[in-house]
């Protein structure tokens, strides 16, 4: 069982949870882009469409996303559940 996620798989996990919580919102990448905006925050929804994709976006970028889609919180539960669903076992 592997210990650790790889850190391919933590960006998968990111992609994931944000693409999961912008559907539960009906969010498209251009209705974030102008959440973002409204903070002075500039990102197009082609740019943050690829950071999302990739999975790879800075700590501060991840914290403005989720608070324009008002996330209250991420379990650990779910993001087990999302490894799960890759195929990533963790021994706890």
């Amino acid at each position: 069982m592997q210990k650790h996620p790889a850190t391919a798989q933590w960006r998968q996990l990111v992609q994931r949870l944000l693409k999961a919580e912008m559907s539960r919102r009906g969010v498209k990448y251009q209705d974030l882009s102008d959440r973002l905006s409204s903070m002075g925050i500039d990102q197009s929804a082609d740019n943050l469409r690829n950071k999302v994709n990739k999975g790879i976006l800075g700590a501060d970028l991840l914290l403005q996303i989720m608070f324009v889609l008002n996330v209250r919180r991420i379990e650990r539960e779910d993001m087990l559940e999302i490894f799960a669903d890759m195929g990533v076992k963790i021994d706890d």
